[in-house]
């Protein structure tokens, strides 16, 4: 996805949280998806170019579109709603106006109106799940509701995979339990933990195992398209 021109929406609006992973903040004056939700921005307006210079030297732009992350801001906004719509129509509007190739919206985890959205509007349904009970029931729900919205293209991801774990196994579960085949397989990694979302673990350790499976997994996302 070298060359790339994307763009990151968190709607997440109860606990946005992307904006760690690039060392973001707004400043006074600075724009956030709440903003513009009720009505006192543009899209453009609370789209920040947050690309790193890895990605700028080989000719990627990323911007990120936050949530606001003050405490009173989030309960306003969950208190007073917002029009729909609006996030609807911010998606297409931004992707138009900075040429976006790729828009990735963040969802909260778990099914909300947001979440219900998104996927709605989505070429692809990315579920990040982990290998646990809890998590194999939620992610049930999850498809069942995705697939009844006609979703085009649904891929499982599994986070946090233990060494100790079969991956043919994990797999076979996969298929059994939902008819949906894993596409990747991520491997719990001390040295993410240790990264405790301080940055982008693809940038620091392009190397690593767990980002050599995140690559192979993205290339997956544009088959028809230059990785």
């Amino acid at each position: 996805m070298q060359g790339q021109r994307v763009a990151i929406f968190d709607t997440d609006l109860a606990s946005p949280g992307v904006h760690v992973l690039f060392g973001f903040s707004p400043k006074a004056g600075q724009c956030t998806l709440n903003d513009h939700l009720q009505g006192s921005a543009s899209i453009k307006e609370c789209a920040h170019d947050v690309t790193p210079d890895l990605v700028r030297r080989h000719h990627g732009r990323l911007w990120l579109v936050p949530a606001a992350m003050e405490s009173d801001r989030i309960a306003r906004l969950l208190r007073e709603g917002y029009e729909v719509e609006r996030l609807n129509d911010a998606l297409f509007a931004l992707s138009e106006a900075l040429k976006l190739d790729l828009v990735f919206i963040d969802t909260h985890p778990g099914i909300n109106e947001e979440t219900l959205l998104s996927a709605a509007i989505s070429d692809v349904l990315v579920m990040v799940m982990r290998p646990d009970s809890q998590d194999y029931l939620g992610t049930a729900v999850a498809i069942e509701v995705a697939e009844r919205l006609e979703v085009p293209a649904i891929k499982l991801v599994v986070n946090k995979l233990p060494a100790y774990f079969d991956a043919d196994q994990v797999k076979e579960r996969l298929i059994s339990t939902y008819n949906v085949p894993a596409a990747a397989l991520l491997p719990l990694s001390d040295d993410l933990l240790a990264l405790a979302s301080g940055g982008i673990a693809l940038l620091d350790g392009r190397n690593h195992a767990w980002s050599q499976a995140v690559q192979e997994f993205a290339s997956t996302l544009l088959p028809d398209r230059e990785p």
